[in-house]
């Protein structure tokens, strides 16, 4: 089936110049940089496939209305109920609504364009889903087109950052309304307490409480305006559901509808709106929401390979630029949930009275430092910036900088200080330059006693989960706790593992700003991981308060001990110290000997866990050495190069995009947790045949240089963080069976090591690979 899809109509150039102007004159550095040029030659929009694995979907997976990190995220719900298996579901055929929130723990203002009659003016607040049909679906970055069967409606869906904007058309000689189903459960959370109201002849306003869920305690009220190009003749409200139907006039033109939100007043919502799309020219809003993810996804241009190969790269580089989502208003309020009381905040202005940064809603950085960390730092740098700045907004509102926010407060998802290494690396890169004692010190706080490192998943009251106090103590995280259970992912050994990077990560940036003391603590903490490898064994293997390891161990077994993992998929967990860890094992030789069994083995299985998150726990997958289905161990094809054997790298990363991640159907993609561009970043990074291992924290930070999958990737410099240049990488002979590389030169100097510095790429230049059907032996 084609997804793409061409505009119905053409724009004057005075009409798109206003309407380019209007939508991005207050956000987005990223933009501007590229429209100014006039260079889009290349249509790379239409290169995503944006049905990529949505038979797998979750809530926050699937985007197709929406822009870059928008606060609207519009798009057809075929599953509402929990945050699992719901959202848009390829193989589900009925359209049970359109929602403007798919953000991690949050939902959101469903509506749902319905024609009634006098027998259904009473059943349609239940009765109102609609079958739909593939073949006349039309799905590009920032437009979704589809048909409602049951009401012969043509659905037509854009927004811009805060504003969602929709467009109907209903058959002649019917009675068009529109329904706004606001008490319902939706993906992750309960929506309760919907309110809407007719202000005037085409204006509504309204409310929604989203309910507190087990991962974000507190509930978060979502505001909206809604306006429309044509007459409301009526509201009511249903005793039963307690949800509104609101009954247009009968029209024969396209019915025009925007729906502005905010998560601190209708009156900012009506703002956002005001501010984002003062006009009704729906055909303006496509183009310039395409003209905007084209801005950003020509930052990286690749050349070669297949036409399968540019459409999976691009689908993506897609997934790594969304999914975590602005909360402030355009105006920089935004809700702040960090304290006993829920208030409003401000973000900061600039001298134009423009926010200075966006506030962001998160899933975990659990893995960042593998994914976003480098593809962020090196092409999108203002992304990053833009993070940090939120990051340290919530640590200024809460005390604690977050490792993955929800409804302006923190979520405690997952485990440890993931932030840190995030922090860090935009440090080391010169994207984050001033008040960096205060960062220090910010970071410090969270792997310390009462910091965010004592806490387990989900462990909102208490510090003991997550096992600080033994890891400081005594070296190490005991499995099982002798405390009891607080929270999730209550895993001693995978917990080791990480604070001991995490540690390693601040040390770093002591370092940098001369807390020598701090350097020397946190660098000793950073060996704890050689607490938890057991020599005779030779795998990371849990242990008990008493020091005693966990009996009946068996290395493939999931969890018990490991957090979304095994041992054997956690054990290579130690990227500030492979060179320690091969010491442990015997030596880089008994390492390398170690490792690539298990990458012979993982084959079999694809090298992941299943095709989705939901299975990768079951008999049938668990087992498997390799997953790169899931963060522990997506690193492990460029743990070679650390241990001198770059082949191996190449031959097993090619391998790994091979069977994992060339897939491009609704069936198939990341075969695990993709969570909101992690595995797209990654997947981006191998394609390009550069990579972190330890997540670019250390001075001047050193990429790995992999197999690409191109003849060449250029990768555009944001001039105002690096130089005004591009930085090339050039593949001779590449082709799937010439998967090595055989020589490096970098602006016609030769590099022996496979590895190449930030200073250097961002400088500009051009990196040539020799590829070879053989290996580099020397």
């Amino acid at each position: 089936m084609k997804l793409n899809y061409s505009l119905k109509s053409k724009i004057s150039f005075i009409s798109f110049i206003i309407i380019a102007f209007t939508s991005c004159k207050n956000q987005d550095k990223s933009i501007d940089i590229d429209t100014v040029k006039s260079e889009q030659v290349i249509d790379y929009a239409a290169k995503v496939y944006p049905l990529l694995d949505t038979e797998n979907s979750r809530w926050f997976f699937f985007s197709s209305a929406n822009r870059p990190f928008g606060m609207v995220n519009l798009s057809p719900d075929t599953q509402i109920g929990g945050a699992w298996g719901s959202g848009y579901r390829y193989k589900t055929d009925t359209i049970k609504g359109f929602s403007h929130i798919h953000a991690w723990q949050m939902s959101g203002i469903s509506v749902m364009p319905v024609t009634i009659s006098d027998d259904s003016r009473k059943s349609i607040y239940k009765d109102f889903y609609s079958q739909f049909n593939h073949d006349k679906e039309q799905i590009t970055p920032g437009h979704h087109v589809l048909e409602l069967e049951r009401f012969q409606i043509q659905t037509e869906l854009t927004s811009t950052k805060r504003v969602g904007f929709h467009q109907y058309t209903f058959l002649k000689n019917t009675k068009p309304s529109i329904l706004f189903n606001l008490n319902t459960i939706l993906g992750p959370c309960v929506n309760s307490g919907g309110l809407l109201e007719l202000n005037n002849g085409n204006e509504l306003s309204g409310s929604v409480v989203m309910e507190p869920t087990s991962r974000r305690p507190k509930p978060l009220t979502v505001y909206f305006k809604v306006k429309l190009n044509t007459e409301i003749t009526s509201i009511a409200q249903d005793e039963e559901t307690k949800n509104y139907l609101v009954n247009l006039k009968n029209t024969q033109d396209k019915v025009l509808m925007k729906v502005g939100i905010s998560y601190t007043s209708i009156e900012n919502a009506d703002i956002n709106i005001d501010k984002e799309l003062p006009h009704w020219n729906f055909e303006a809003v496509v183009e310039q929401s395409k003209k905007e993810w084209n801005s950003l996804l020509s930052r990286i241009q690749v050349k070669g390979g297949t036409e399968k190969d540019q459409t999976r790269f691009y689908t993506d580089l897609w997934h790594a630029l969304q999914g975590r989502r602005i909360i402030s208003d355009i105006n920089g309020a935004y809700p702040d949930n960090t304290g006993e009381k829920f208030r409003i905040g401000q973000l900061p202005l600039d001298e134009a009275g423009v926010p200075k940064f966006n506030h962001y809603n998160s899933d975990s950085f659990w893995g960042a430092q593998w994914t976003i960390n480098t593809l962020w730092g090196l092409a999108y740098p203002e992304i990053m910036e833009d993070f940090v700045h939120s990051l340290m907004q919530y640590y200024k509102d809460g005390g604690l900088i977050p490792r993955g926010p929800s409804g302006g407060n923190y979520t405690y998802v997952m485990t440890g200080a993931s932030s840190t290494p995030f922090i860090v690396s935009a440090i080391q890169k010169g994207i984050i330059q001033n008040d960096l004692e205060y960062i220090y010190q910010a970071l410090k706080k969270n792997h310390l006693i009462d910091g965010i490192m004592g806490k387990s998943g989900y462990e909102h009251n208490t510090n003991l989960g997550g096992g600080l106090k033994y890891y400081i103590n005594n070296g190490y995280v005991p499995y099982p706790l002798p405390d009891g259970r607080f929270g999730i992912h209550e895993d001693g050994a995978s917990m080791t593992l990480e604070y001991a990077y995490q540690d390693w990560t601040l040390a770093q940036l002591a370092k940098k700003l001369n807390h020598i003391e701090d350097y020397d603590y946190f660098i000793k903490r950073s060996k704890n991981y050689q607490n938890v490898y057991d020599a005779e064994t030779t795998w990371v293997r849990p242990k008990n308060i008493e020091g005693v390891w966990k009996k009946d161990f068996d290395p493939y077994q999931v969890e018990n001990g490991f957090i979304e993992s095994n041992s054997a998929q956690s054990t290579w967990f130690v990227p500030h110290d492979l060179s320690g860890l091969a010491e442990l094992m015997g030596g880089k030789e008994s390492a390398v000997k170690k490792l690539n069994y298990q990458f012979v083995k993982a084959e079999d299985l694809n090298f992941a866990a299943g095709t989705s998150h939901s299975v990768e726990t079951h008999p049938e997958y668990s087992r498997v050495p390799i997953n790169f289905g899931n963060q522990p161990s997506i690193q492990t094809s460029f743990v070679f190069n650390q241990l001198n054997r770059p082949d191996l790298t190449q031959y097993w990363t090619r391998k790994v995009i091979e069977k994992t991640f060339s897939g491009l159907s609704p069936a198939t993609g990341y075969n695990g947790d993709e969570d909101q561009g992690l595995m797209g970043s990654l997947n981006v990074l191998l394609k390009m045949g550069l990579f972190q291992m330890n997540g670019g924290t250390e001075e001047n930070p050193e990429y790995q240089i992999g197999s690409p999958l191109f003849e060449e990737v250029n990768i555009k410099l944001h001039p105002d963080y690096y130089s005004n240049s591009i930085f090339t990488i050039k593949a001779k002979n590449n082709s799937t069976s010439n998967i090595y590389v055989n020589q490096i030169k970098f602006n016609e100097q030769p590099i022996e090591n496979y590895k190449i510095d930030h200073n250097a790429i961002i400088s500009g230049g051009e990196l040539n690979l020799e590829m070879s059907n053989k290996p580099n032996k020397k």
